[in-house]
């Protein structure tokens, strides 16, 4: 049930013709409460969507009632009319609810400049539609109503001592950080203040949705929310509840990940040894933005010394001739030179793991990418049309 699996939500999905499949395009998840205490977190992308600008604000109080998220169109860069149209939208949700439109956080997905006067008026006009379909079950169909390119919704669920966490996402394409392409609600039934939410929130997704890098292109339009009820009338220890939002926030990250554009090969690079994390995750992640180390993947290629060409673009603290890599288990370079046979390596199964080892400390981190493929290149060559 995802996000309506915690207590004190509901939420809901549906067409309102935004898509021109006739797919539903627009969701709504509620707090019920009793509590309405929030975090949430955007893109980094200095060039940011409307629901961002608005949904910015909404969060400085830390309360939100309601995220009302609609696909088909991302409404960024549409001028004063789309920011103008998503103010409307929040407004409309806060009226029919019977909430504040300052606690009514705003997300869209789509195509960056759509957001003309049709764009409002199906969506501002779909909010008493979309409220009338809020049900205690609608977890999916809101999952199923925020999906573009992607091929299946993202939900998961994780539970602690008597609460819970519920969370779904969007994201197929433009997965780079901060935060990938992503639409992503959390909901749980715990009581906590929104101070330890976002607390929470942050530690989670450093690891998790900062760590997804399928293509190296950031959005505009990202948005990770999390909001808590306290309808289980249970605060669990922070160290606890924010060690179970990160493996709910990891499952929903390798689902973003094995569904990414085009992608045959799922690919997690792991540097261990580094003098900090900052190096490790520098090295990773220049690893998983070579076209050419991609390209090899995807050709099921062990081409280790594209692994290290990319090593050698960052500034991260490491000998050049005392770097060892492994490649699905199989240590196909040690010290800078070739060890294993190479065709000892079978790169036919989706999953791929690459490991540096830098032998210069003791930090580690990992970055999920993906291969470089044809479908890739089709699909975003013919995205617009």
């Amino acid at each position: 049930m995802s996000v309506t699996a915690p207590a004190g939500f509901e939420a809901s999905g549906i067409a309102r013709g935004l898509k021109s499949t006739g797919a539903t395009d627009l969701a709504l998840v509620v707090n019920r409460g009793p509590s309405s205490a929030a975090a949430a977190v955007f893109t980094s992308n200095r060039c940011k969507a409307n629901p961002v600008l608005w949904s910015e604000q909404v969060i400085l109080d830390g309360v939100v009632s309601a995220v009302i998220l609609n696909s088909g169109g991302a409404n960024c860069y549409t001028g004063a009319f789309g920011f103008q149209t998503t103010h409307a939208t929040a407004e409309a949700v806060a009226e029919t609810l019977g909430v504040s439109a300052g606690d009514v956080i705003v997300c869209s997905t789509g195509l960056i400049g759509v957001g003309d006067q049709t764009f409002r008026d199906k969506i501002v006009g779909g909010v008493p539609a979309v409220v009338e379909s809020l049900s205690s079950d609608g977890g999916l169909d809101a999952a199923l109503a925020i999906m573009t390119t992607d091929t299946k919704p993202k939900q998961a669920v994780a539970s602690g001592s008597g609460w819970s966490i519920g969370g779904m996402a969007k994201g197929a394409g433009m997965l780079a950080p901060g935060l990938a392409t992503m639409l992503v609600v959390i909901t749980t039934d715990a009581d906590l203040p929104s101070a330890a939410l976002d607390a929470a929130l942050r530690a989670a997704t450093r690891v998790t949705f900062d760590r997804v890098d399928s293509d190296g292109c950031m959005s505009t339009n990202d948005t990770v929310t999390l909001m808590a009820s306290g309808a289980s009338k249970i605060t669990p220890d922070v160290t606890e509840f924010t060690a179970a939002l990160t493996a709910l926030c990891l499952e929903l990250s390798l689902q973003l990940q094995s569904d990414a554009e085009g992608a045959s090969h799922d690919i997690t690079i792991e540097v261990i040894n580094a003098a900090s994390e900052s190096d490790a995750v520098t090295v990773a992640r220049a690893v998983s933005r070579s076209n050419l180390f991609k390209a090899a993947i995807f050709g099921n290629d062990p081409n280790w010394g594209r692994v290290l060409a990319a090593v050698g673009t960052t500034d991260a603290e490491f000998d050049p001739y005392n770097i060892d890599v492994t490649i699905n288990g199989i240590m196909i370079c040690k010290a800078g030179e070739p060890f294993e046979d190479r065709e000892l390596i079978d790169l036919t199964p989706r999953a791929a793991h690459v490991l540096i080892d830098l032998h210069i400390g003791s930090e580690s981190a990992a970055i999920y990418t993906n291969d470089l493929t044809h479908d890739y290149v089709h699909e975003n060559s013919a995205y617009a049309s």
